[in-house]
This record gives structure tokens, C-alpha cells and sequence, in this order.
């Protein structure tokens, strides 16, 4: 019975009865070229990505380092209780989430606008001009970037407060990286400037998937640039925006830990802690690594479900979807 079913999904089995699991080994077996390749690949991703899992298990004991496994305390969901009853771990959730959510939303918003305008430039050679210069960025270390974060906004000859005195807008210096209500906008819009020429490359190569056929069309019928971008561009890359969307929700408790590490200071501590350092904190300030790995177990829970909530929502909405 389950055969005949099968033949009627796959018409193309119907010649003889062929066993699925056949022609999967079959399929195997002749790629087996691509397969070999894979192989190290493969290796290295269950050597470093999936053994080192063991060490979660911490998270449930009141680890000591000096301790075999099998002589370690076992103490359940001790620590996660303790994540939610800690202040400074709920102020590192509120702190990580909404930098993550203020990055996300500007650089989606200035990458499809950017790939937009781009995408409507007809020189070629600036064109491509404003392409290198936006995405070079992209290839600089975030240490780098925030050393050039504390120039710029240094009270001290720093490039931005010397712009504002020049034009009159400010009479003494502003101290922007010690005020708690400018940090988190810092680091947006400075990972819209290093990331937003990269992810304007999705975008852009989305477009030229378009056919072009759709422009020639609407330009008959008196459509203008802002119609045409409107109307064919936009929804011809909604399932690119999509999946983008999807993969930055995996990222949600990801916020970046550089910035929030170099540029902290007693002043703005409240709205600089993040996860990744409390984590960093109390696993190797306070050595108490049971309680890190809880917070980075959190962490990561969260982050692939609301991964799998998005592409959820994504398939009951009929779009594109990872898997």
C-alpha cells in the first residue's frame, strides 16, 4: 500500500517498483566525488561545533574545575532559577535585546534604501564606486571600528562635536559616550556603517533577478522611479527581505561585544551590559562557570526558537522560508 502511494506522488517511478532508499544510495554513490569533499567539513563542524555541547552540562552542577565529572554536584535548574531572579541579568536581557532590535531595523531600513538608489543609478563607474566605499567597512576588525567610535565622539578635538560647534549647534562638547540615552543609537547606526554596504549586496543581487520586462511595462503606462520602486522592485525582493528577517531573528540576543566592552564606563554601565558580558564576567571574573553557561544556554535556547518562530510564521504566511 505504502508503495502504491509512493508511485502516485512519483509518477516517475512508475516504471517497475524501485525502492526509495535505493535510489537514495543510488544518488549518494554517484556523487559520491561531492561527498569526499564534504567529509572535512563535516569533521570540523561535530569536532567544534557539536562535542564541545559536553560542556553544558555545567550549567546543572555547581562546577569546580578541580572535580572529576562523575564526582561534580548536580543541581538541576539551579541557575536558570537564579537568571531570573538576577537584577543585573535582567538588565543585561533588556540592554541586549533592544541594541540587537535598534541594529536590525536600521540596517535593514538603510540597506534596502541604499540598494534601492543604487539600483536606479545608471553610471556605471559610480555606481560601482559607491558600492566598494560602502561595503569596505564591512572587512575592518570591530576593534578597530570602535577605536575610531571613541575618536569621533571624543569631548576632546573629537570629529563630531567639532562639526556641531563649527555650525553652531552646541557651545561646549557633548559627552556622547558617557550619557546612558545616545549609547545604544551609537552602536546602531555604527553597525549600520560597517554592515549596510555588505547587506545592500543581498539586496542589489535580488534586483537583478527582476525581469526587466516589468519596468519596460510600467514605463509604458507613465510610471515614475518612486512607482516603479514602489510596485516591482520591492515585491520582487520580498522573499529575499524575508529570509534576511528570519536570520536576524536567530540573532536577536546577539547584540554586538566590542563596542559594549571597550566603550563601557562607570557611567553608562547600565545601559552597556550585555549577555555576552555577564557571561564573560562571572565565567571568568568570578569563576563561576556554571552560571555562564547557563546565560549562554539561555541565550542560544532563545535564539533558535525564535529563529523557528519566524520561519513558522513565514510558512503559515505562504512566503519563502528556510526550511
Amino acid at each position: 500500500m505504502g508503495e502504491k502511494i509512493y508511485m502516485k506522488k512519483n509518477p516517475e517511478l512508475s516504471v517497475g517498483i524501485i525502492n526509495p532508499k535505493k535510489t537514495f544510495w543510488q544518488k549518494v554513490i554517484k556523487q559520491r566525488q561531492l561527498v569526499y569533499m564534504s567529509l572535512p567539513l563535516v569533521i570540523y563542524i561535530f569536532i567544534f561545533k557539536f562535542v564541545p555541547l559536553w560542556g553544558w552540562t555545567m550549567a546543572f552542577q555547581d562546577y569546580k574545575p578541580a572535580k572529576h565529572f562523575v564526582d561534580q554536584n548536580w543541581v538541576g535548574f539551579k541557575w536558570f532559577a537564579f537568571l531570573f531572579k538576577d537584577k543585573e541579568f535582567l538588565l543585561a536581557l533588556r540592554n541586549t535585546v533592544c541594541m540587537s532590535i535598534i541594529s536590525t531595523i536600521l540596517g535593514f531600513i538603510s540597506a534596502i534604501l541604499i540598494a534601492l538608489l543604487l539600483n536606479e543609478l545608471k553610471h556605471i563607474g559610480l555606481k560601482r564606486i559607491v558600492q566598494t566605499v560602502s561595503y569596505l567597512p564591512h572587512f575592518l576588525s570591530w576593534v578597530i571600528v570602535t577605536g575610531l567610535v571613541s575618536s569621533v565622539f571624543s569631548v576632546e578635538d573629537g570629529t563630531v562635536n567639532n562639526i556641531l560647534s563649527a555650525l553652531g549647534f552646541i557651545k561646549s562638547p557633548i559627552l556622547w559616550l558617557s550619557q546612558p540615552k545616545y549609547f545604544w543609537w551609537i552602536v546602531g547606526w555604527t553597525y549600520v556603517w560597517k554592515e549596510v554596504g555588505w547587506n545592500t549586496i543581498v539586496y542589489l543581487g535580488a534586483m537583478t533577478a527582476i525581469d526587466p520586462s516589468l519596468y519596460e511595462a510600467a514605463e509604458i503606462d507613465g510610471a515614475g522611479r518612486i512607482q516603479k520602486m514602489v510596485h516591482i522592485t520591492l515585491p520582487g525582493i520580498r522573499s529575499t527581505v524575508i529570509i534576511m528577517m528570519i536570520m536576524s531573528a536567530g540573532h536577536i540576543l546577539d547584540a554586538n561585544f566590542e563596542m559594549p566592552f571597550f566603550l563601557q564606563n562607570g557611567m553608562i554601565q547600565d545601559v552597556a551590559q550585555t549577555i555576552d558580558l555577564y557571561v564573560l564576567r562571572y565565567g571568568f571574573s568570578s569563576f563561576n562557570y556554571a552560571l555562564a553557561t547557563a546565560a549562554g544556554i539561555f541565550k542560544n535556547v532563545v535564539n533558535i526558537a525564535f529563529l523557528l518562530f519566524a520561519n513558522w510564521i513565514a510558512k503559515k504566511s505562504g512566503e519563502e522560508r528556510l526550511i
